[in-house]
Parts: structure tokens; sequence; C-alpha cells
């Protein structure tokens, strides 16, 4: 990561990162195209985003997917340790998570959950923190390395770190025992995300699957709280956002990238998944975003990759 002249960005190549950062006063709202995990170790501030403000102390932890916009208000030297990692680390070597009953909850269904609109926070006990933050620094350490060389150890002490922090969501919102999710409930995933643009429908998705369409519904809302049809609607609508961050592409292309070609039906979706209007969000974030980049990166069945990172 580039901190030169009081700006970040993430370099090519890179698929995490973690940092530790103090924020003296207010930092600006602002969005990012990759997941975000914010530990603050010290001082106090206000978290402000889409589902409210909330205080933040030592041992709070909010956890932010793609396109979600925050910022913070009233710091007094807020200390933030900061993780950060990209949708296709997500959706490729930790796509496995999708399966995993805790980590499952934590990554993909938890943050949109009762209206949490692709936001998650909890408050860790002093042991738990000082483990995370002790990934947290390996993970640090880890960033001044070649990531060719050093990919699985990245994978492994993030997946360490996320185990850490799902057992404490788990726990804190009171989560049932359950085992691995239905096999059918991952490939269901992994179809939808690998064409977003094509005109789904349940039916069709279910034959592909080769099985029921209610059960497949009952399986989907069993692992992940939603139907499929609402996952592709999530999917659809992080996938604009990044799009309208990082691309100069007509707000009516990206609708139909989507699989929203209905100009009026894709501004009602975008809107009430982020509180803005698509041009709104643009406007107030395109210059002040952030976003991992990788060569390898692209979005899915629309052949658009992402360029030179952007300064937050």
């Amino acid at each position: 990561m580039d901190t030169s002249r009081d700006l970040f960005h993430f370099t090519d190549g890179a698929l995490a990162y973690a940092g530790y950062h103090v924020h003296p006063d207010a930092n600006a709202l602002h969005t990012h195209s990759f997941v975000e995990i914010a530990f603050a170790v010290g001082g106090e501030g206000i978290h402000n985003s889409l589902t409210g403000r909330r205080q933040l102390r030592r041992g709070d932890v909010v956890l932010l997917r793609p396109g979600v916009w925050h910022g913070y208000d009233q710091c007094r030297n807020l200390e933030l340790y900061n993780c950060c990692f990209s949708s296709e680390l997500l959706r490729h070597e930790l796509a496995w998570t999708r399966e995993d009953p805790l980590l499952g909850y934590l990554l993909w269904t938890g943050p949109y959950s009762v209206q949490r609109r692709g936001l998650l926070s909890i408050s860790l006990d002093p042991g738990t923190l000082d483990e995370c933050l002790q990934h947290l620094s390996a993970l640090d350490g880890l960033g001044r390395q070649p990531t060719g060389t050093h990919r699985g150890d990245i994978v492994g002490r993030l997946s360490l770190l996320l185990s850490h922090l799902a057992r404490s969501v788990a726990q804190a919102h009171r989560l049932e025992p359950a085992g691995p999710a239905h096999p059918a409930v991952g490939q269901a995933m992994r179809l939808l995300e690998a064409s977003i643009a094509y005109r789904w429908t349940l039916t069709e998705l279910a034959e592909q699957l080769h099985v029921a369409p209610g059960y497949l519904i009952r399986l989907f809302k069993s692992a992940t709280g939603l139907p499929p049809m609402a996952y592709l609607g999530r999917l659809r609508a992080e996938t604009a956002a990044a799009l309208l961050l990082h691309s100069d592409r007509p707000i009516t292309c990206i609708a139909r990238d989507v699989g929203w070609p209905d100009q009026n039906y894709f501004a009602r979706r975008f809107k009430a998944h982020y509180g803005l209007s698509a041009s709104t969000y643009r406007a107030r974030f395109a210059n002040t975003a952030a976003f991992l980049h990788h060569p390898a990166e692209s979005m899915a069945s629309t052949g658009v990759g992402f360029g030179t990172p952007v300064k937050a």
C-alpha cells in the first residue's frame, strides 16, 4: 500500500492489507470496492453509516461489504487497525467460507440480515482483541513481502483472523450451532456470481442444480438468510457500485451490465441498497474511493476490469 502524499491506494497484485491509522479529527464519508474490517484499538470516535451513528471505543469492530459508505466524526485520536481484502480473494481462496456456518455468517449473510445494509458491528473482549491484533500485525508485515511468494501466508493469517472474529460474532448474535450448508447453496452462489447479468429465474437456477425451486429457497434461506434471487440482487448492487466508482461507463450501461436493464427498476434497487441514487453515489464517492487491484480480477460476465487505483 502506498501512503505517500497523504493518499493511500492498493498496488498491483495486492490481495489483502492490514495497517494502523490514527484519526485525530473527522474522516469524511467515503467508500471502497473491497471488504474492510476496522478494529478500534484506542481513542474515541463516532462511526457514521447508512445504519446510523455508533460510538467507537477500544474493542469495537466494524465489518463493511464492498460499496458500503461510511466515515468517522468527533474523533479524539481514534486509533484503528484496518484489515482490507479484495472481492477476488473472497470469491476464490475464501470461497469455502460460504459453506462454513460461522464464517459464512460473518462474511456473506450477517452483514445483510435484519437490515444491516452490508455492515456488521461487534465489541470484542480484551483477550480476543489481543489475538486479533497479533494476526493483524502479521498481515501488516506480509504486506511488505512479494505477493507471489507469500500468497499462502496471507490467506492463512487472514483466515485465522476471520475465525477469531466469527466465533465472537456467533456468540454475540447467539447463532445456533449448525452443520455445513447443502452443496447446492454454494453451487447456486457460484452460478449467480459467474453470470450476474443473465436473466436468472428461480426455476432455471433450480433446474441447473437438479432440485425443486421450493427446496432451493429453503436451503438457501437456511444457509444465507436470503432467497436466491435476493442474493443475486445484492450481488448486482455491489457490482454496480464498483463500476460507478471505478469506471466512466454511463449509468444506463452499468444497469445493463449487472442485469437490470430497466432504468427505473435499477434506480429503485440501487437506492434501496445504498440509500442514494446511482448518480449521487458516483458524484459523492467516485473521486474518494479506494480499491484493491489485481490483474486477473474482472466484473463477472461484463468483461470490465479495473485499472489504476484511485485515492482514498
